[in-house]
Parts: C-alpha cells; sequence; structure tokens
C-alpha cells in the first residue's frame, strides 16, 4: 500500500487530519521517521499496516494504536485500559505547577496512565505525590510511565477506590483530580474513538456530579489544612460544581482551558 492510498482511506472514512495520520500509522509500520514522509508517497506490503489501517477504520483512537502520546512536555505509554491525556487536561498540570506549596506531598486521585501527577512531579524536583486508581492495569501502567518519565524516585503508586480510600490517603498539600464527569445518558452519544476508552474513566454517574460530591465530602480529610485541589470540570459544570463546594466552604476559583471552556475548579480548605 502507498503513502496515498493510506492517506484516501482515511479520509474517505471521514477521519480529520488523514494525511497527519497516515504518516504516523505508516511510520508505526515501518520504522521510517514521519517527518521525512512528508512529500514522499513510498510504499509498504506490511500486513502490520493494514491491520493498523483495519483498526483506525474501525475508529479505534490512534493514540491507542501507536501506543504513547505526548503531554505537556513528557511521552507516556497508553493503552485501551487508560484514557487518553488531552491537551485540555495541560491547564490542571499548568496551575499545579504554580500553585502547589514547595515541598508538598499531593496525591492525584484517578490518576489513569499516570500522566498529571508524573508532568508535574517532571517539573517540580521538590515534590512528591501518591497516585491512585481503581484499575490494577493503571497502575501498572502509572509506574511504567514514571520510570519512563524519571520520577518513579519520588511517587507511589496504589490501587483504591476513590469511594473507600484508606485511611492514610489523607492530609495531603494538595490533590489533584480528572474524575470522570459524563452524565451516563450521555456516554452513547459521544465519537466512536470515545466510545473505544475505559467506560469507568468517563460514566460521573446519573448527573455527572457522583465523584464531585464524594470528593466534597472527602475535602476535610484528604487536604491539611491550607491545602489545595485542582479539579477537571466538564465544559457545562462550572455552576454546578461551584454551588456543591460552596455548600461545604470551599467555593472554587475557575478557570478555563486554551479553548475558552471552563475547564478547572481550583479550591483550598480552610
Amino acid at each position: 500500500m502507498k503513502l496515498s492510498e493510506l492517506r484516501r482511506r482515511l479520509s474517505d472514512a471521514g477521519i480529520e487530519d488523514a494525511d497527519v495520520e497516515a504518516r504516523l500509522l505508516f511510520s508505526h509500520a515501518t520504522g521510517q521517521p514521519a517527518h521525512r514522509l512528508i512529500g514522499g508517497d513510498p510504499a509498504c506490503d506490511a500486513p502490520a499496516l493494514e491491520e493498523l489501517l483495519a483498526k483506525r477504520l474501525d475508529r479505534v483512537p490512534l493514540a491507542y494504536l501507536l501506543g504513547e502520546v505526548t503531554f505537556c512536555r513528557e511521552t507516556y505509554r497508553v493503552t485501551p485500559d487508560v484514557l487518553i491525556p488531552r491537551p485540555d487536561t495541560e491547564i490542571l498540570v499548568e496551575e499545579a505547577i504554580k500553585r502547589i506549596p514547595a515541598g508538598a506531598r499531593f496525591a492525584d486521585l484517578c490518576c489513569g496512565s499516570g500522566c498529571i501527577g508524573i508532568s508535574v512531579l517532571a517539573n517540580r524536583p521538590d515534590l512528591s505525590c501518591v497516585s491512585v486508581d481503581l484499575s490494577p492495569a493503571a497502575v501498572s501502567l502509572t509506574r511504567e510511565n514514571a520510570k519512563r518519565n524519571g520520577v518513579s524516585d519520588r511517587i507511589a503508586v496504589l490501587c483504591a477506590d476513590l469511594f473507600a480510600l484508606p485511611a492514610e490517603l489523607s492530609g495531603f498539600g494538595a490533590f489533584l483530580c480528572n474524575p470522570p464527569y459524563i452524565a451516563s445518558g450521555v456516554i452513547p452519544t459521544l465519537s466512536p474513538e470515545v466510545l473505544h476508552e475505559p467506560r469507568e474513566a468517563l460514566d460521573g454517574g446519573a448527573d455527572g456530579l457522583a465523584f464531585y460530591r464524594e470528593i466534597a465530602r472527602r475535602l476535610p480529610a484528604i487536604l491539611a489544612p491550607g491545602g489545595i485541589a485542582l479539579l477537571e470540570i466538564g465544559y457545562d459544570q462550572a455552576d454546578t460544581v461551584t454551588g456543591l463546594f460552596s455548600a461545604c466552604g470551599a467555593a472554587p476559583e475557575i478557570r478555563r482551558d486554551y479553548g475558552g471552556n471552563p475547564r478547572l475548579a481550583i479550591l483550598s480548605r480552610p
């Protein structure tokens, strides 16, 4: 198959950025650097390329096919066991890097691939982190990504349910969380690519707020006095999340992502 045919088949299937994706898939199958494919039209008869194309036409996300993704300035291995890191979440990392107190121990709850906590550690050598996820596969992947990005000596990774956190997970100087926040009924309407991602990383209950309610309930235990929490929120959840946390005395500051959507709730324990 020629690169031009690969590009055409992706484009005919309605896949955006077919040109870029064709080069990345071709590069992954052949080992040729993607940038060297620009302007050329090489051919590849390897079965691996046909398999990659078939999966992409079935709307398996490109990141899962390539096996890694860049987030902030770090590179993460990703599998279908975890949510794919997205640029919208980088605002959470940027604010955490600026706001977490010097020398603090912080928690990264619902850590998935580990990208949030690890990228903070990579830019703040004075910090240490406890990353937590319910999925054993996510816990294993976070450990792998911590080693890949050179922070494994400052991170502990635990398998635990946010709704049943052990007592020792308390008194943090900060905690970060990108919880599941999509309402259950909305999930079937999401794009085919998103539907390949783990439902447990997406489903926030009937109204999308189940995890925020639990975090609000646990806030006094999780955070030390004066501690700070940074939570990703859905683009349409700013008012409801603000009301929820204001009711427990922790009125959040809302930050927008680079697309202009409300994306981050920043709150502190009085």
